[in-house]
């Protein structure tokens, strides 16, 4: 039979008791816990940039990197066929338009030469022998017309003479026929002979033009052809700095082979690699400043170019102003050219990932600068390091431009 144990049914109570206080005591912490909002995470104020909002004049700049380049290149081919015998300057060195740069051989061209002169020798003398022939057929008929002229006059004279014979009785008309035939027949060879001498002088002149003729063709040709051989004496073309030399000794090179180029050195140009999006706002006449390490050049866009290459347009940029020292072909520059200026806007500095008129979302700092709130804004143009602010700042806020991706879960963050 049971007996009934008093201290043990309040025991049991208890410890219900106790179990329902200490899950209610869980739960009740739970809660708590759920309701707590995260942590503020704490960032060093020296490790983000910041920027204060400005209202006034913003300039809408594009930036590109490129090179500087000559304005005025002098490209040297070969005029010939040939092998380079010497070199005589090299990349860097100053030249005049004489300067010799390379020396070429080409026994072809100096063959070709000799018989170039050869033949206007020939030529020379062909003229001289058919000067002495024309003349010797000059004076063999100015000689015969002579002749006919004095068988003439001694005919005239003959009949003169039985003219006066036959008046005075003493000689018969058929000598005195006789001899008027034969002073006719010899005025008339006199006349013969004259024209054919004046009709001869044409001919003779003719002949001598048209071997004048050939010995200008003869020198024409040795002219051209002592022209090519002197062109191996390769010159520089102009007064400037022999950039590049791609001929060695002993190569041989063909006709319109690159073998160098110079460039005047107080002309050069920066061409700049500009983003192929921002290309299109890029015009010619923009102002423009180029970064040459040893310092910054105003210059103007003077070209651009139609085509886009690995999404990027080469753009020229004329520079204005005497260039700096150690300014020279193929130096890397940094370039911005300014594409236009908005007129009392709020603009600020440009944050990590700002795109054109789109809503980014930015830590603004409080008052006291203690601490950053996340907040919409929209933004405008863009610039290089500058950006439009539409809405969502005002003139004095200051907001984080950093890249604040990592800190994307919260809403505010406190600047140690």
């Amino acid at each position: 039979m049971d007996r009934v144990r008093p201290g043990r049914a309040a025991s049991r109570r208890a410890r219900r008791i106790a179990v329902a206080s200490g899950a209610a005591a869980v739960f009740a912490a739970a809660w708590a816990v759920s309701r707590l909002e995260p942590a503020v995470p704490v960032l060093g104020a020296d490790a983000v940039f910041t920027s204060t909002v400005e209202r006034g004049d913003m300039l809408r700049l594009v930036r590109g990197v490129g090179t500087l380049v000559p304005e005025t290149v002098v490209v040297i081919a070969a005029s010939d066929a040939g092998r380079v015998e010497r070199r005589l300057a090299e990349p860097g060195q100053s030249v005049v338009a004489s300067t010799v740069l390379l020396r070429l051989a080409s026994p072809q061209l100096e063959q070709q030469r000799l018989e170039a002169g050869a033949r206007l020798r020939e030529a020379q003398a062909d003229l001289a022998s058919l000067r002495a022939q024309l003349e010797d057929q000059r004076l063999a008929q100015e000689s015969l017309a002579a002749e006919v002229d004095g068988q003439y006059r001694q005919a005239t004279a003959q009949y003169e003479a039985d003219l006066q014979l036959s008046r005075e009785g003493l000689t018969d008309r058929v000598t005195l026929m006789k001899s008027r035939v034969a002073m006719e027949h010899l005025q008339e060879r006199v006349r013969l002979e004259r024209a054919r001498e004046d009709a001869r002088r044409p001919s003779v002149a003719a002949q001598v033009a048209a071997q004048r003729a050939r010995i200008e063709q003869m020198e024409a040709l040795l002219a051209f052809r002592a022209e090519r051989v002197s062109r191996l004496r390769v010159r520089a073309g102009m007064s400037g700095v022999l950039q590049s030399m791609q001929a060695e000794v002993g190569q041989l090179v063909e006709p319109g082979q690159q073998l160098a180029k110079v460039y005047a050195p107080d002309r050069l140009m920066a061409q700049l690699r500009i983003p192929e999006g921002l290309a299109d706002e890029v015009a010619v006449g923009q102002r423009a400043e180029v970064d040459l390490r040893s310092g910054v050049i105003r210059g103007e866009v003077s070209r651009i170019d139609p085509a886009a290459v690995d999404g990027a347009v080469l753009v020229d940029v004329r520079l204005v102003g005497a260039l700096p020292r150690g300014a020279r072909p193929d130096l890397s520059v940094d370039g911005t050219i300014e594409l236009e200026r908005l007129v009392g806007v709020l603009h600020v500095g440009r944050p990590v990932h700002a795109r054109e008129d789109a809503v980014s979302m930015l830590f603004k700092l409080d008052a006291d600068g203690e601490q950053a709130s996340l907040a919409p804004v929209r933004l405008g143009k863009v610039s290089v390091n500058r950006v439009e602010v539409r809405s969502g700042l005002s003139a004095g806020d200051r907001v984080i431009l950093s890249d604040m991706s990592a800190w994307d879960g919260y809403e505010r963050v406190r600047l140690d």
